[in-house]
């Protein structure tokens, strides 16, 4: 079987920023691999297309520039937000939740959540940076295809991916 929309595909993959020799930030090995519904909308479609009708066996490496995978970094993405969101009802601010370079999740006007990085704050408001974390990066994909099966039918009703036993991811 190949790598098809709605097959479920386990696989090992890195990610490393810039290239082949640069600064590993992520892997799916053999003992944690990768388990996805292919196809769904989840993924980069960059990505997607650079796995599209690979089989079980085959590896893969690819480079990814920042335009098809999280974008560029954006100064529309440096928001303000009023200091009085991050204080409880006797307007103090929780201990430990305010730190610089820590991620917390706002919720856009249209409902959507967006995950912030805390730049800085002073009595009024909090800068926050909701570039995603690896926007402007190049990255650099290799791994391989360790399996690709159909769906399920509860898999196929969901469109995704659900572990042996019932536990979704």
């Amino acid at each position: 079987m190949t790598v098809d929309d709605h097959s479920i595909v386990t696989m090992t993959y890195e990610v490393r920023d810039g290239g082949p020799s640069g600064t590993l930030l992520e892997r799916m090995d053999v003992n944690y691999p990768f388990k996805f519904m292919f196809g769904t909308g989840r993924m980069l479609p960059a990505w997607e297309r650079r796995i599209f009708g690979l089989k079980s066996g085959m590896g893969f490496s690819f480079q990814l520039s920042p335009d098809d995978a999280y974008g560029q970094r954006s100064d529309d993405h440096i928001l303000t937000a009023p200091i009085h969101i991050f204080q409880n009802e006797r307007e103090q601010i929780e201990p430990g939740l305010l730190e610089r370079g820590q991620y917390v999740t706002l919720t856009d006007s249209s409902g959507k959540d967006v995950n912030a990085k805390i730049i800085d704050w002073n009595d009024k408001q909090v800068t926050l940076d909701a570039n995603h974390a690896l926007a402007g990066k190049t990255l650099f994909f290799s791994g391989a295809i360790l399996d690709v099966r159909a769906p399920s039918v509860d898999e196929l009703i969901r469109k995704q991916y659900i572990e042996e036993g019932g536990v979704r991811r």
